[in-house]
Parts: structure tokens; sequence; C-alpha cells
């Protein structure tokens, strides 16, 4: 766990194991659950609105009378360790409460992560815990574009075979997807998105096949063939809609 990051779903949400990620040197982020009621410790930066006194106080006392876009904070949280001899201990630890107002919902967003202010701003914690959802569309891509949902077989083989085919499939269509991401204009490369590209990558994956046999040998290679697929990549994986909301361009992998 040292150095590295974890983003957590609200489905693994869990104190203990937050602290054990910190005590390893490790960082987390997640959504803090709607039941959780941290001790506010202190303000770790002062942001635009108006400010109440919020030290020593609990998250849900204050929750629905701040009016800052931005609430940046050390809280402590009491947690139960696991189980050691018999025995279960109870134990206290400071961690980072960051809370954005999404003016759409009318509401904050509530984050909890042990990554220090220096690091990320709390701006960019909220905009770092929304890269999560391109780990929810690879799972996506590789169950709805390759298959990873439709094996039927119960031969362990058969099915850890199948589940590397996909893998295998994603690794490909990702290293063409960076290559003509960075091969476009930065305001441009932003316009390549992951889904758009999935269905593009399947709908080609013949060309691409008869395309690649040709090259090696295995067959006629056909230039005007290979064309055809790069313009096919271009033009019909680059997202029409100028103005649409994306995550920055410096999240991408």
């Amino acid at each position: 766990m040292k150095n590295k990051l974890l983003l957590i779903d609200l489905g693994f949400y869990k104190f203990q194991m937050f602290a054990r990620i910190k005590e390893n040197g490790g960082y987390f982020l997640s959504r803090l659950k709607k039941d959780s009621n941290p001790l506010i410790l202190s303000t770790l930066r002062t942001y635009r609105g108006n400010s109440i006194e919020l030290e020593g106080k609990r998250w849900k006392e204050v929750r629905d009378k701040i009016k800052r876009e931005v609430l940046d904070a050390e809280v402590e949280v009491t947690f139960s360790r696991r189980i050691y001899n018999g025995k279960k201990s109870r134990d206290n630890m400071p961690f980072r409460l960051v809370a954005i107002y999404n003016n759409e919902a009318k509401r904050y967003h509530v984050y909890i992560t042990n990554i220090p202010p220096d690091a990320l701003s709390a701006e960019d914690v909220a905009e770092l815990y929304r890269v999560r959802w391109d780990i929810e569309m690879i799972f996506k891509e590789l169950k709805s574009k390759y298959s990873l949902d439709a094996i039927t077989s119960a031969n362990p083989n058969v099915v850890e075979g199948l589940i590397w085919v996909g893998i295998l499939t994603l690794l490909v269509s990702r290293r063409l997807f960076n290559v003509l991401r960075a091969s476009a204009p930065i305001e441009h490369a932003v316009r390549y998105t992951p889904m758009r590209w999935a269905n593009t990558f399947v709908e080609n994956a013949t060309l691409l096949e008869i395309s690649l046999m040709g090259y090696f040998g295995f067959g006629e290679f056909n230039e005007d063939g290979l064309k055809k697929l790069a313009w096919s990549y271009e033009i019909n994986s680059f997202d029409p809609q100028k103005n649409r909301r994306r995550l920055p361009e410096g999240w991408y992998a």
C-alpha cells in the first residue's frame, strides 16, 4: 500500500480499513457516508463564504448551517479495531474532510481522505474522485463490448481463458486509443471518449484483424483498408458535443 492511492466505493467504506491504509503509508479517498459524524478538529484553509465556528463540533451539527462553497477540515473519527486476543478495542484517528457545494444538486458533496492539502487542493480532491467513474466504465466496457458478461462455461480453465481474452482485448483497444488521443491537438484530445472509442473499436474489429494479418504476411496487405480504418477511428470516436463537460485532461490515462 505504500505510496499508493485507493479510490474507494461506499460499499467498502470502513474506518478500520482507512486506518490500516494510512498506517501502511498509503492513501485513500472516499465519499463520506451519510451516517458518519466525525469531530471537526480544525479548518485547513479559509474559503469564501459566511463563517461559523467549526472546531470541536460534529459534522452533522454544522452541515446544514455552513454557507461556504468549500470546507476543508481536519476531523477525528472513532472506530473499532479488528479483534485481537478475543478483544475488540476502540481507537481514534485524524483524517481530512472535504465538502464541495454542488449548485445543481443544492447540497454538499463530502469526501474523507488522508491526502494532505499540499498534495491536492479541496477542489482537486473532488475532481479526483470523479475519476473513479472511469474505473466503472472499464468494467462496463469489458462486459458490454468484450463479452465478459456472456461466459456460459462452468469449466474454470475456459472461464479464466475468456477473462484473459477480454482483458487483452481491452489492452489492445486502449493502446490504440492512447495513440489516437496523443496524435490529436490538446483541445481535441479530450473529445475522444472511452465509450465512443470502444464502440468504434468493436465495429471495426474485423477490418483491424484483416489489416494486421496482411501486414504480418498472412494474406494480402491492403493499404487503402488501413487508411479507411484510421479514418473510422478518428471520425467515429470523436464526440461532436463541443461544450460537453468532461474530466480534466490531466486525469486521463
